[in-house]
């Protein structure tokens, strides 16, 4: 089987399931819009001089981009238990190519439900220069790296019956420290851990549209460093699940 193929064959699968299709992009579509729909004319959000429905896009964005990353562990997960693992394995199909086509899928939804949200922010009166967006977007992709790295690591750790829950625990664990809804602290050794977290970097490459500045060299050096262990941790488990057959 080609790796392009594959790629292809994966995609057309993942925008098929309609179940996460749900979950992965209307959730946050539609928190979205209870949260900012009923306050779209609030033009200084906490004091901050930020409209209300700005915040909370770009506080979706990230919060929606990860949990699309993540949810590829599920897909992974309920592969192994059928048994769809072993049989790719016994086909000219690379291991590197099977995780470039789940990575390759992940991103592509990352993209689909930033561009459902931006649509949304828009609609709510959002407005933000060209430049703006387009760095936004391209913090928030490359951010994204470590939790494909997270999301792969947890599909080989787990199985079906866990992942959901474990899923969903991460997410919203990730998201409270990330500052997605609000930021968690201010100062302090709260803050010294959130800025360990590559959420609080995730969430810091949304805000570069709210007037926050791109990452300093210790956001790059933080989200290089969970990329390099997250992808160590994914390629041992992925090994040691292969080494059971």
């Amino acid at each position: 089987m080609r790796s392009l193929t594959y790629t292809r064959f994966e995609m057309l699968r993942t925008l098929r399931n309609r179940r996460f299709l749900l979950f992965s992009l209307i959730f946050p579509l539609i928190l979205y819009y209870v949260v900012a729909g009923p306050h779209r004319n609030v033009s200084n959000f906490d004091g901050s001089g930020i409209p209300l429905p700005v915040y909370y896009m770009v506080g979706m964005a990230a919060f929606g981009t990860m949990a699309t990353m993540l949810s590829c562990g599920a897909r992974i997960a309920a592969e192994r238990s059928v048994g769809w693992n072993r049989q790719l394995r016994i086909t000219p199909l690379a291991p590197s190519a099977y995780f470039f086509a789940k990575v390759l899928t992940a991103y592509m939804m990352a993209a689909i439900s930033l561009a459902v949200l931006y649509a949304a922010g828009l609609s709510l009166g959002v407005s933000l220069s060209a430049s703006s967006w387009l760095e936004m977007t391209g913090l928030l992709l490359l951010g994204l790296v470590p939790f494909a790295a997270l999301g792969i690591a947890i599909g080989h750790l787990l199985t079906p019956d866990s992942i959901g829950s474990a899923l969903g625990g991460s997410i919203s664990l990730l998201a409270l420290l990330g500052g997605v809804w609000f930021p968690l602290a201010n100062h302090g050794f709260l803050l010294d851990l959130e800025r360990f977290v590559p959420s609080y970097w995730l969430v810091r490459a949304s805000h570069v549209v709210l007037g926050g500045p791109a990452w300093p060299a210790r956001g790059w050096i933080v989200m290089g460093a969970w990329t390099v262990i997250l992808s160590l941790l994914a390629r041992r488990l992925y090994r040691r699940d292969t080494a059971r057959v």
